[in-house]
């Protein structure tokens, strides 16, 4: 039996009314051509400053809703995108968060809102993307109650099943060339040069047809139990992403020094 090569999924982070529109907009003519459909990670009630970039874009709603059309998937990206929580997270990628650690109370009320905002703006959110990849075994248990059962995270190769919820890997920030497995690429447009933009689009004229959807995954990818191997593969991938980070600092810290 011939392996079957990788697959990936494009996402979208950080997505709200202030969004550079210069920025964002630079995206949208790839999702067009390759006719994408992306995991759209829309912050429901932002009150992050720092994503307070452009002025609110008027026609932002009606950009999402048309993706959503073609085939996007809407995902609720945490609630106000404020990370002030310290707690450790399911996923310690990050030492502050907005979930993790939050009384059940708070986050059943958060997330609650933020589904109510983003139905409100006629949007069907049916994906999970926490800020900073902070949640924990209660932000899972909310998001069953309120009927969201997929989420975009962890680093497995494989969509897998924990807590009640199917997680489908996010482990990419910019393109890179697998030869099997899913493998989430995640952009956040705020911050993304041109650079970027052309590095995707080179990506995509080799690997177009690699691209799939949510639905597709959900159809096609039998989630179980996290396997032994995978383990060992995320506790590496998670390992990996940590060491990166450490040296990242210490070669701010030598700069400044």
């Amino acid at each position: 039996m011939i392996p079957k090569p990788a697959q990936y999924l494009l996402r979208f982070d950080d997505l709200c009314p202030t969004i550079s529109q210069r920025r964002w907009k630079r995206f949208l003519p790839l999702i067009e051509e390759f006719r994408l459909k992306p995991i759209l990670a829309v912050i429901p009630d932002n009150r992050d400053y720092k994503l307070q970039v452009s002025k609110p874009d008027p026609e932002f709603w009606d950009v999402i809703r048309a993706l959503e059309f073609r085939g996007a998937a809407v995902a609720m990206h945490g609630y106000q995108h404020l990370c002030q929580s310290w707690e450790r997270s399911l996923l310690p990628l990050h030492r502050r968060s907005e979930f993790a650690g939050i009384p059940e109370g708070t986050q059943r009320e958060w997330i609650h809102n933020g589904l109510e905002i983003l139905r409100g703006h006629r949007l069907n959110p049916r994906v999970w993307v926490a800020p900073r990849h902070g949640f924990d075994w209660t932000t899972l248990a909310v998001l069953r109650e309120e009927g969201i059962n997929v989420l975009s995270d962890g680093l497995a190769r494989v969509p897998m099943r924990r807590g009640g919820v199917i997680w489908i890997p996010q482990q990419l920030w910019a393109p890179v060339e697998k030869s099997k497995g899913l493998w989430t690429i995640c952009i956040h447009p705020n911050s993304e040069s041109s650079r970027t933009v052309d590095r995707l689009r080179r990506f995509l004229l080799k690997h177009a047809e690699q691209f799939t959807s949510v639905d597709r995954v959900l159809a096609e990818f039998e989630p179980s139990q996290v396997s032994v191997a995978e383990q060992a593969y995320e506790r590496m991938a998670l390992w990996r992403f940590q060491l990166s980070r450490f040296r990242r600092q210490t070669w701010r810290g030598a700069r400044v020094g």
